[in-house]
This record gives C-alpha cells, structure tokens and sequence, in this order.
C-alpha cells in the first residue's frame, strides 16, 4: 500500500448506526464486485454509511460534492 494510499483510509470507526440489513446488502455487493447507488434526501445519512463501510472494509474514501449548485 502507498502512502498516497493510506492518507485516504478512514483512520477511526465513523458512528453509524444501522436501519435494517444495508451493511450486508452492501458487503454482498461488494464480494461480489456489484456496484451500489446510495440514494436519498440530503441530510439521511448518505455520506456517513459510505464512511462507514470504507472504514468497515479497510478501503480509501475519497469525497466529492455532487449537487446542482
């Protein structure tokens, strides 16, 4: 792993708190190499669940804002 690498990993567990079974409809995914559209009202979480599951499964995160502003 490269250091550019590894200042992009979620360093801490983020605080998530699940609904129903999205972290292992998302893991599923992930095994199996599907890709996944997160969607939902601004302010749901979106953000915070994609932090969470890149710490959960050791990956980098990188962030941009999508919006039509």
């Amino acid at each position: 792993m490269t250091d550019t690498t590894q200042q992009y990993r979620v360093s801490k567990e983020p605080f998530y708190q699940p609904q129903t079974n999205e972290v292992a409809l998302f893991e599923a995914a992930y095994r199996a190499k599907l890709p996944v559209m997160v969607k939902g009202p601004t302010g749901c979480g979106k953000s915070r669940f994609i932090e969470y599951m890149a710490w959960k499964l050791g990956k980098p995160l990188i962030t941009v804002a999508c919006n039509e502003d």
